[in-house]
């Protein structure tokens, strides 16, 4: 069994990328759901909501008839399952749906009348976006990355049936402490536990800081 050093900082590295890669995508995503009607957007976004419903083991049951080799990606010769890369693409795709929710409650946040300002005043879509909606829902957004890693670090059902549970290749903090549990290792079960709990608790404790309004003070 690897060591605690190493398991926590491959988990931080891949729940660090899964992040990066879905952060993009799923802000564009939120944004069009919290400013925009159109044609399927129950759909859309019931279908980006299903990971947080649907119980880990069946999405990565899931993922691994995609990636499989007569699945539909595996048909394209991805090189995918048991390596850190399905660590990576199963953290992320049950980490989506909290990102987009918390993005989402962020922009809507964001006053309208702000946006209508500055599209009198010349600016585009984009520019209004990237210049106006986009700072004042930034700690909201900033939030939505820290929930986002902090579920992709406690991620264990899909990820064990997509990548496994190899010590020193695909082997996760969460199931880190399976396996020490398992093999009757308190002593290392007992320190991964603490780490989750510690890591858990900072990232909720500034997800909420993040989220709530700043207070503007007012002078008489």
């Amino acid at each position: 069994m690897s060591s605690i050093g190493e398991i926590v900082s491959s988990t931080i590295l891949w729940a660090s990328l899964s992040t990066g890669v879905v952060l993009m995508p799923g802000t564009l995503i939120a944004y069009l759901l919290a400013r925009y009607n159109f044609w399927g957007k129950n759909i859309v976004s019931t279908l980006t909501s299903l990971p947080l419903v649907l119980p880990p083991t069946a999405v990565g049951f899931l993922l691994l008839q995609t990636f499989a080799d007569d699945g539909l990606l595996g048909k394209l010769g991805l090189d995918v399952l048991l390596t850190w890369k399905a660590v990576v693409i199963a953290c992320g795709v049950m980490s989506f749906p909290l990102v987009i929710r918390t993005a989402r409650v962020s922009f809507e946040s964001v006053n309208p009348r702000l946006e209508q300002m500055a599209r009198t005043l010349g600016y585009s879509s984009w520019q209004t976006f990237f210049t106006v909606t986009l700072p004042l829902a930034s700690r909201g957004l900033l939030a939505s990355a820290v929930l986002g890693f902090t579920r992709a670090m406690g991620e264990f059902g899909a990820t064990v049936i997509l990548a496994g549970n190899i010590p020193g290749r695909t082997q996760t903090l969460s199931s880190a402490i399976y396996s020490a549990q398992q093999a009757g290792n308190e002593e290392q079960a007992n320190g991964l536990l603490l780490i989750a709990l510690a890591v858990g608790f900072l990232a909720v404790f500034l997800a909420e800081k993040l989220s709530t309004p700043k207070q503007e003070v007012t002078r008489r």
